[in-house]
C-alpha cells in the first residue's frame, strides 16, 4: 500500500433496506436450514423451535445461509422475504436435526493447497474433526477450522505447527444430511412420551409464545408434496381451536407434476389442492440465477401489499409486482404464459405470474376451492383473508369478556365496541360496511342457560375488480360534426 498522509473516504455497498413491519399475514414457514453455518452459539439446538425473526441478519445468525435452496429450503424464504420484499416479521421453524440427520465420515486424505484443506459442504465443524490413528494435532496450534463464503469447511494449517510441511491431511468429520429429511419431518406431530411438538404441529405454539396470530403458512419445496399440503391446509383451518389462516402451496413443475400449464389443473384436482384456506401456485419464478417457488414470493408480496394498506389484507395480491424475470419449470425450462393461458389457470383456482403491462406480476384472485366452490367469501383470496382476519381479531378482542356475567351490560359492551370497530373499518375503506347483532333466534334459552352466547357479524369486504369492460359503440349522431366544422 502506498504511504498516505491526510483524510480519505471510502464507499461500501448499501445494506439491505429496513423491512416494513406487518402482522396481518404473519408467515409461519417450516423447512430446513444450514444451522451448522449460523453464528449463534445455540444454533445447533435450533431444531423444531419457532423463532420470531425481524430482519435478514437475525435470520442468518440463527439459521445460517446457503444458496443451495434445494437442500436448505428456509434460505429461499429468508432471501425473498428480507432481500426482495423487505417485510417482517416472520416465524421460521427448522426441522433439520444435526443429531438425527447426519453422517459420520471416517478420516480420508484431503490435499493441502496454499495452507488450506477444503473438506467440502455440509460439515458440522462445531462437532470437531478426527484424524487418522496415531496422529495428534491440536486446534489453535497446528490447525484452525472455518467456513468459506460458499459454505465449504476449511482446515487451515498454522505456521510452525505439525502440519506445516504436509501436502495432505487425513481427517474425518460429521456431515449434516438434508436429504435424510422427509415429508413427515415437515408434517411433524406430538411425541407421546414428552409432548414435544415438531414440524407444522408447532403452528399451535406461535400465538402462546409470541402473542401473534399466524396468517400465512408456507413450506418451499415441501408444499408440492400432497401429504404436506394436506396438513398445511388442516392447520390453517384450525389454529389453537379458534384462529384461521391461509396455506400457500405449489404444484410441482416437473414431469411427475405439471411441466406444462395444461397439466396443472388436473394435478391440482387429483391431489386435492382445493381448500378454501389454500392458495395454489404454479410454476416457479426466476430472478437472475435464483429460482423461487412462486408461493415464496407470493407470501412476500401479500405481506408487502398488506403493509401498504394499513396492515390489513383487504387488497388482492393479484396484478402486483413480483421480483422475477421469467417463469420456469423444475428443469429450468422457461414457461411463456399469455393472458389466455394465465386466465385459464386462474379459472381453475391457480395463481400464476404474468408479464403483461407493468412487468412481471402475480396473476390470480381465486383460492384453491375455485371453481367448485363459488361462495364469494371462499373463492376470492382477499375476501377469504378478510374473513379470517376479522374473525381472528374478534376472538382476540373479545377474549377479555369470557366468563363475565351474562347480562345486558355485557351484550351492550360487545355490540357497541365492535360496531364502532366495524364503522371505523368502513370509514377507512377496508370494508364496504358492517354491523354486529345479538339475535334471539340464534340464542335459544337452552344455550344461554349453558353459558353460550352468539353474536352475528355482518360485513362486506370489497371483491377485486377482476373484469373491467369498455363497451364501444359507433354513434352516427357525431357525423353532424362534419358539417359544423365545414361551416
Amino acid at each position: 500500500m502506498a504511504f498516505r498522509h491526510g483524510v480519505y473516504k471510502q464507499e461500501v455497498p448499501t445494506s439491505l433496506s429496513s423491512p416494513v413491519r406487518t402482522e396481518s399475514g404473519l408467515p409461519v414457514i417450516v423447512g430446513t436450514a444450514p444451522i451448522h453455518l449460523a453464528s449463534d452459539e445455540e444454533s445447533l439446538k435450533n431444531v423444531n423451535k419457532p423463532k420470531l425473526i425481524y430482519d435478514y441478519n437475525e435470520a442468518v445468525s440463527m439459521f445460517g445461509f446457503s444458496r443451495n435452496w434445494e437442500k436448505y429450503t428456509l434460505c429461499e424464504f429468508i432471501y425473498s422475504q428480507f432481500a426482495l420484499f423487505a417485510t417482517s416479521p416472520c416465524v421460521l421453524i427448522n426441522v433439520l436435526d444435526p443429531e438425527k440427520h447426519k453422517e459420520v465420515v471416517a478420516p480420508a486424505d484431503f490435499p493441502i493447497t496454499n495452507g488450506e484443506a477444503n473438506l467440502g459442504q455440509d460439515v458440522i465443524l462445531a462437532k470437531g474433526v478426527t484424524f487418522e490413528a496415531g496422529t495428534t494435532y491440536t486446534a489453535g496450534t497446528d490447525y484452525s477450522l472455518g467456513y468459506d463464503e460458499s459454505g465449504n469447511a476449511i482446515l487451515s494449517v498454522i505456521k510452525g505447527g505439525r502440519l506445516a510441511a504436509a501436502s495432505t491431511v487425513k481427517v474425518g468429520f460429521t456431515r449434516i444430511k438434508p436429504d435424510m429429511v422427509t415429508s413427515y419431518d415437515i408434517i411433524g406431530g406430538i411425541d407421546a412420551n414428552t409432548d414435544a411438538k415438531t414440524g407444522f404441529e408447532l403452528v399451535n405454539s406461535v400465538f402462546p409464545k409470541f402473542r401473534m396470530i399466524p396468517g400465512l403458512l408456507g413450506s418451499p419445496k415441501w408444499s408440492t408434496k400432497p401429504e404436506v399440503a394436506a396438513v398445511m391446509r388442516a392447520k390453517a383451518e384450525n389454529i389453537n381451536g379458534v384462529f384461521t389462516a391461509m396455506s400457500v402451496v405449489d404444484i410441482p413443475s416437473d414431469s411427475e407434476g405439471a411441466d406444462r400449464y395444461s397439466e396443472a389443473p388436473e394435478w391440482k384436482s387429483r391431489n386435492n389442492y382445493t381448500g378454501i384456506h389454500e392458495i395454489v401456485c404454479w410454476p416457479k419464478v426466476k430472478l437472475g440465477d435464483d429460482v423461487f417457488h412462486l408461493s415464496t414470493q407470493l407470501i412476500g408480496l401479500m405481506n408487502k401489499t398488506d403493509a401498504n394498506n394499513d396492515d390489513t389484507p383487504y387488497v388482492s395480491p393479484s396484478n402486483k409486482s413480483l421480483q422475477m424475470d421469467s417463469c420456469v419449470t423444475d428443469d429450468g425450462s422457461e414457461v411463456d404464459l399469455g393472458l389466455d393461458t394465465a386466465n385459464y389457470l386462474n379459472g381453475q383456482g391457480i395463481v400464476t405470474a404474468l408479464n403483461w403491462t407493468g412487468g412481471w406480476r402475480a396473476w390470480g384472485n381465486r383460492t384453491g376451492a375455485f371453481p367448485d366452490n363459488t361462495d364469494v367469501k371462499d373463492k376470492f383470496i382477499a375476501v377469504r383473508r378478510m374473513f379470517d382476519w376479522i374473525g381472528n381479531e374478534f376472538v382476540r378482542t373479545m377474549w377479555q369478556n369470557v366468563d363475565a356475567d351474562m347480562s345486558l351490560r355485557l351484550i351492550r359492551t360487545v355490540l357497541n365496541s365492535y360496531n364502532i370497530r366495524l364503522d371505523g373499518l368502513a370509514a377507512r375503506g377496508i370494508i364496504l360496511g358492517g354491523r354486529i347483532e345479538f339475535m334471539s333466534t340464534e340464542n335459544p334459552a337452552t344455550d344461554l342457560l349453558d353459558g353460550i352466547m352468539r353474536f352475528h357479524i355482518y360485513f362486506s369486504p370489497a371483491v377485486p375488480a377482476e373484469q373491467i369492460w369498455g363497451i364501444l359503440e359507433y354513434d352516427p349522431g357525431y357525423l353532424g360534426q362534419l358539417f359544423s366544422t365545414a361551416a
